[in-house]
């Protein structure tokens, strides 16, 4: 009888009473791979997983976008990025809301990290938008909601994951995200406009600034956009490696610190710091979810799963919607980092064995997540906002993403219907 189902509700057990999420996929990878060939070999799989991920070279690129995204943070261009989408849109009803949207999927495309764009993007934009009138029910969904493009639009520490964990291109998972970050952003925007009707709303708007002060507003951006552009561009015209970007990407943020008077040794330290720390709990995510993958491969969860799908039809796009389905309930009681640490090395091989590109799905898993960072009762960008804000109740947060939701879920519509929008620019 096969004990994998076993398997899987321990690491939810432990996952739901707090165990850190490395320790329960390693536990129970270990012990699973153990009750199938013994202790000995089990012990030695597991040092030589720990072993050989840890001097993988192509590993460094992780925290080097770590740490790219602490100087770009520190470096203060949020503020930047903000004003100059405000320039642009304060003349539009809901503008200020959307500039929101918009800038924090501009900040985290070179922050990389959701909660870090939701947290700096709540400080900056939910006074201006309390002050200009607008209720905290569509200020706080519009920055939660754009805080997710942080883990789509590249550089992605999650897609940095999924690529290690498929062993597909990183580059090619950087390309693919542009094109549903835009999409996302272009929702959202269309998102808050839904809001507000339905809400009711009434919103003052500003004058129309002329066009040379809306250009001199972009001044102050232009870092981000060249360091993004920079670091992107070298990867889609094979300059250099994804690796060789992120090393790049991060001397280029010390740069802008530098160059906006930030730059302090205090602060280079607790970038280096905070950069540490968070490589070393994701390498222990990751060796945790590669010990998980060895019990997958030798239980035959794979082949069971596989047969399971079979009665709802083996066709992709009805693995893909089973497969959706699955990751909108975890989402309701997993967070993102557990739900793809978890599921992906469950359902790559499967899709893999369909014929389904694995880019395309990295994106697919990629959205889906997003959908989980805004709904409760674990959204993770909502309690994000709810520690800057206490004030704010977290009702108050999931009310207004309501619009928001029903864009991701658009989107997802749209890019499975019309794969080729993602793999256009690989």
């Amino acid at each position: 009888m096969e004990h994998w189902p076993v398997g899987l509700a321990i690491v939810g057990v432990l996952l739901l009473l707090g165990v850190p999420i490395s320790m329960a996929l390693a536990g129970v990878g270990l012990a699973g791979v153990a009750a199938i060939i013994g202790w000995t070999p089990a012990l030695s799989l597991l040092g030589s997983t720990f072993f050989d991920t840890g001097r993988d070279y192509s590993l460094s690129v992780l925290p080097l976008f770590l740490m790219m995204g602490n100087f770009v943070v520190q470096s203060g261009i949020a503020s930047e990025l903000y004003n100059s989408a405000y320039a642009w849109l304060r003349h539009r009803k809901g503008g200020l809301a959307t500039a929101t949207v918009i800038a924090c999927g501009a900040f985290s495309s070179v922050c990389g990290s959701s909660m870090a764009t939701a947290a700096t993007m709540t400080r900056i934009a939910l006074p201006s938008m309390r002050k200009f009138g607008y209720p905290d029910q569509l200020s706080t969904a519009a920055i939660a909601a754009g805080g997710t493009l942080g883990i789509l639009i590249p550089p992605s520490v999650i897609l940095v994951f999924y690529g290690i964990m498929t062993q597909q291109d990183i580059g090619k998972l950087f390309l693919a995200g542009l094109i549903p970050g835009v999409i996302g952003i272009i929702g959202y925007s269309i998102a808050v406009r839904i809001s507000i009707a339905w809400q009711g709303i009434d919103l003052p708007v500003e004058p129309k600034l002329p066009l040379l002060d809306r250009i001199r507003a972009l001044k102050g951006t232009a870092g981000a956009l060249i360091l993004f552009a920079f670091v992107m561009g070298g990867i889609y015209l094979g300059v250099f490696t994804p690796t060789e970007s992120a090393g790049m990407g991060a001397g280029g943020a010390l740069l802008l610190v530098v160059l906006s008077g930030r730059f302090s040794f205090g602060g280079l330290v607790a970038v280096l710091y905070d950069t540490m720390k968070t490589t070393a709990m994701m390498f222990f995510i990751l060796f945790g979810a590669l010990t998980f993958t060895n019990y997958v491969n030798m239980s035959g969860m794979t082949r069971d799963i596989q047969a399971f799908l079979a009665l709802f039809g083996d066709t992709p796009m009805v693995t893909i919607l089973v497969i959706l389905v699955i990751y909108l309930l975890l989402g309701c009681v997993l967070e993102s980092l557990s739900m793809i640490m978890l599921t992906v090395p469950v359902f790559y091989p499967i899709v893999a064995a369909q014929g389904i590109d694995l880019i395309w799905f990295g994106i697919f898993v990629v959205m889906v997540t997003e959908i989980s960072y805004i709904t409760p009762p674990v959204g993770m960008n909502a309690f994000v906002l709810r520690s800057v804000v206490p004030d704010v109740r977290l009702g108050t947060i999931f009310r207004g993403l309501g619009p928001f939701v029903m864009m991701d879920v658009v989107r997802v519509a749209l890019l499975t219907a019309v794969p080729g929008l993602v793999l256009l620019l690989t």
